[in-house]
């Protein structure tokens, strides 16, 4: 499992409507691709739930990497993005876990997204497992906030170039705020759309 995401942040006077519009009219056309975990096409709103910027931001998880390639070098879909909008940056992270929640029949209507930096080194274990048995803690906690009525789908991954863990949330009604337990690493969204044909596919859990 691959987790992905690019964001494309607009002008403050963006008319945030054209992106709506956009997913409305082609949020379809991955709902059967073969591959595809999930693909939430994502918004954050300037002045909007805390957020300073208009965003488009779809996140993706992938059940194969080539259908990713595919999408994003193979003439896929990701074309369509560059062609109105440029080439944004793509951050990709190793999938950790997944799990689907008490809320999965439900259309998500928000997500979460935390990114937290990895402690620098071996740590304090000799054997040099210190970050196995941390990622072990972490989906440990993620399956107990995956127990939350409110969730949709929880996910762990980590991108090994700049050591950070992602902790992604599908919630089905707004997702919880700083006075909630929410942080200052993570950032709010509004789900448009939720494309996920092989959702079912992702790892029950620990992806290895």
């Amino acid at each position: 499992m691959y987790a992905a995401q690019y964001e494309i942040t607009l002008p403050a006077g963006h008319d945030m409507a054209t992106i709506r519009r956009r997913v409305a009219t082609t949020g379809h056309l991955l709902d059967d691709r073969a591959g595809l975990g999930l693909k939430a096409y994502l918004v954050r709103e300037r002045g909007r739930d805390g957020s300073p910027v208009n965003q488009y931001a779809p996140f993706y998880l992938w059940r194969d990497t080539g259908a990713m390639g595919r999408f994003l070098l193979g003439g896929g879909g990701f074309q369509n993005i560059v062609r109105d909008f440029g080439r944004p940056a793509v951050r990709t992270w190793t999938g950790v876990a997944a799990l689907l929640g008490p809320a999965r029949g439900m259309p998500p209507r928000a997500a979460s997204r935390r990114l937290t930096p990895l402690p620098d080194g071996p740590g304090p274990d000799p054997d040099g497992l210190a970050l196995s048995r941390l990622l072990e803690r972490e989906t440990a906690a993620l399956r107990e906030l995956a127990r939350h009525p409110a969730v949709h789908t929880a996910a762990l991954a980590v991108d090994p170039h700049h050591w950070q863990l992602l902790r992604f949330v599908l919630w089905s009604d707004a997702a919880p705020g700083a006075e909630d337990g929410a942080d200052e690493a993570t950032v709010r969204y509004e789900v448009l759309h939720l494309s996920a044909p092989e959702l079912a596919g992702l790892p029950e859990g620990s992806v290895w």
